[in-house]
């Protein structure tokens, strides 16, 4: 497998093994913490380094994999709408995470812009999904439903991420990376 892709080596499938795992218990643990738990967005985080450390490929399907898998293991996300769109919009923060680490420079400030894009995007496509799925069911989904859902009821998740990701990040950059090609 020497002319493989470096996104296809089996480091970066066990990596990627590592970050779903965590993706599927780290609500365990955040769901103890009373009225803010779920705010915290518990499983953005490991979806978002697993784009950055494992490139996009890996990235989009542990995003796009754990809710869908959390919901049947654990029934949190319930699936519809909950998993299938947040499905979507993790599948969007993996990809996005991944490539645009792969094409920007690899500076600290570069890397809080490819933080904030995939955490935009991810949080578009959700309510874009969201809304597709209301229309199907017969339900609404209003502009006030998504922005409690993606801005006012996640900022305790979106600074969580915007602090914790960077030096995680570079700790992964410096005891992982190396090792993964």
């Amino acid at each position: 497998m020497h002319n493989a892709p470096k996104y296809f080596t089996v480091k970066r499938m066990v990596l990627s093994a590592f970050w779903l795992a965590i993706a599927l218990l780290l609500p365990l643990l955040t769901g103890q913490i009373q009225q803010i738990g779920q705010m915290l967005c518990p499983m953005h985080l490991p979806v978002l380094l697993c784009g950055f450390t494992c490139g996009w490929p890996w990235g989009l399907a542990v995003g796009f994999v754990a809710p869908l898998l959390r919901s049947l293991i654990f029934g949190m996300p319930p699936l519809f709408p909950g998993a299938v769109a947040m499905a979507a919009e993790l599948a969007v923060y993996g990809l996005l995470s991944g490539l645009l680490r792969k094409y920007f420079p690899k500076k600290l400030g570069w890397y809080y812009l490819e933080l904030v894009i995939a955490m935009i995007a991810g949080r578009l496509v959700w309510g874009s999904v969201r809304f597709l799925l209301a229309g199907l069911s017969g339900t609404t989904f209003s502009f006030s439903l998504f922005w409690a859902g993606a801005v006012t009821g996640s900022l305790p998740g979106i600074a969580l991420q915007l602090v914790l990701l960077p030096p995680l990040y570079a700790l992964c950059q410096k005891r992982l990376l190396p090792h993964l090609d």
